[in-house]
């Protein structure tokens, strides 16, 4: 294919200069229905293409034209037999993928730390959910994916498993052996789905871990915007029917379902460009953003107090390989947190970073990182280093502790949708949960709807709260009160 092509952007800028007379929305017209201050600032040529599914631009619910000519460029450049743009993030993806393999009653195989939008498919589809723990790294405190042993023993005890879900590359770029764990999962007839949010880039260059595709999955949700240059919220589904696991066209009439039908043209525009990029020079980017990334990391363990891990983490089954893109920085040697140094980096240096949790802070090397930003980077932890490092404050002992997952007696769609009242948390065990809860670190969910509370949950969460730790989830943000399932009495 002619990947210097940009079938759905070109027809975009040709329609935008004919300068047709509109009578349909947006409303702005090209701009000139705009708040003035805002239409200086982005620009009469992105207004121009704020466009919709009229007749020369094709429609996303039904590509037959220059947006189907676009997907099936993105398709061969991912290595995939269909690709679908999302305007949804890969949220939407997500969702679709579940959506596809699931039907209410199913079961599918999931990690524990997933993120929110899983779990929201699983309610809609009425799906329950098997979970299956991520392994713990003690060391830095962080969970890194399943493993294939844990897959087998999971399929082992429900064979009837309509998909297994896979994180890969995880968000601080850990992966297991996906090819293993696929040609298991296809060994049972089960599919495979992976959220692949944060691995654009490892579809492009060798020296990064094995993409969904090229490992077999039948599907994988990929986040064009986080690393691949795309407009935030675009991303892509990419499909692989040689398994006969997926029905396209039931994919399709999914994401259709559950996207908006004012579908942003400029984000189709920015995934069309960047599928572009990334055919012709994917290969060139990420080998320059790898050896940033490398020499950046060589820097940061040079400085006292500081770690990011590298190849020396590999080796066991959850760390099968790694992208050395994320740069995870271990600070707990410098005796604050990760929230502390992310509000130390912004502060002092205007710097912002992806992530922060009780002993790391996460930052992401892209093709947009140059060297005068990866210095920047340098200068200020070598300064937040030299701060803190030594200065008396007490080194907090490494403690990941979670409690055991809970019993799930309804599915989450059951819970979600049941009928609920409000109690103490504190007064709550035994009870049948409503609603989530997370807490941070490490991220993985602690309640789900459906499942029951126990005591040990109770405590795990109040002690995070009490000494400040974000919690997230409860519709009442202080976790004084929890909705549950309302008991009812029986008659006699």
């Amino acid at each position: 294919m002619d990947h210097t092509q940009t079938p759905l952007f070109t027809a975009l800028k040709q329609h935008a200069a004919s300068n047709p007379v509109q009578f349909h929305i947006p409303g702005h017209k090209k701009g000139l229905g705009s708040d003035q201050e805002f239409r200086e600032f982005i620009g009469d040529n992105a207004l121009s293409i704020d466009l919709i599914n009229i007749a020369p631009l094709d429609d996303l619910h039904q590509p037959m034209g220059v947006i189907e000519q676009a997907q099936k460029l993105a398709a061969d450049a991912f290595g995939a037999d269909y690709t679908y743009f999302s305007v949804q993030g890969t949220s939407g993806a997500i969702m679709t993928m579940i959506m596809t393999v699931c039907s209410p009653g199913d079961k599918l195989i999931v990690p524990r730390n997933v993120h929110k939008s899983i779990m929201s498919a699983i309610i809609f589809a009425g799906a329950k959910p098997v979970f299956v723990s991520p392994v713990r790294d003690e060391n830095l405190g962080i969970d890194h994916g399943i493993t294939t042993s844990s897959v087998r023993r999971a399929l082992d005890r429900h064979p009837d498993a309509k998909g297994v879900l896979v994180i890969n590359p995880t968000y601080f770029g850990v992966c297991a052996d996906l090819k293993e764990i696929v040609d298991l999962a296809h060994s049972r007839g089960v599919p495979v789905l992976v959220d692949e949010a944060h691995g654009v880039l490892i579809h492009f260059n060798e020296k990064l871990p094995v993409s969904a595709m090229a490992a077999g999955a039948d599907m994988a949700a990929t986040s064009v915007h986080k690393l691949g240059g795309s407009m935030t919220q675009s991303s892509v589904l990419n499909v692989n029917v040689k398994n006969g696991h997926v029905n396209p066209q039931r994919v399709q009439t999914i994401i259709s379902m559950l996207t908006t039908t004012s579908t942003s043209y400029i984000l189709l525009a920015s995934l069309d460009t960047s599928r572009r990029n990334l055919a012709l020079n994917g290969h060139e980017m990420a080998e320059r953003t790898i050896g940033l990334a490398q020499e950046t990391r060589r820097k940061i363990n040079k400085i006292e107090g500081l770690y990011c891990f590298g190849e020396e983490l590999l080796g066991g089954e959850a760390t099968f390989n790694y992208d050395p893109t994320k740069l995870t920085i271990h600070i707990r040697h410098l005796g604050i947190t990760g929230y502390d140094a992310e509000n130390w980096l912004r502060d002092h240096y205007n710097l912002e970073i992806e992530l922060s949790d009780m002993y790391n802070i996460l930052c992401l090397v892209t093709p947009g990182d140059t060297q005068d930003s990866v210095d920047t980077l340098i200068r200020a932890l070598t300064e937040m280093a030299t701060e803190f490092y030594g200065s008396g404050r007490e080194i907090k002992e490494l403690v990941v502790k979670i409690p055991e997952i809970p019993q799930l007696s309804l599915t989450p769609r059951e819970a979600f949708y049941g009928d609920t009242e409000t109690i103490a948390f504190e007064e709550s065990a035994g009870r049948i949960i409503a609603e989530f809860i997370y807490v941070y670190p490490p991220g993985i969910p602690i309640l789900l709807p459906g499942e029951v509370i126990s005591q040990e949950n109770i405590d795990y969460i109040t002690d995070h709260v009490k000494v400040g730790l974000p919690v997230k989830g409860p519709e009442d943000r202080s976790v004084r009160n929890v909705k549950v399932i309302v008991e009812t009495d029986a008659i006699f």
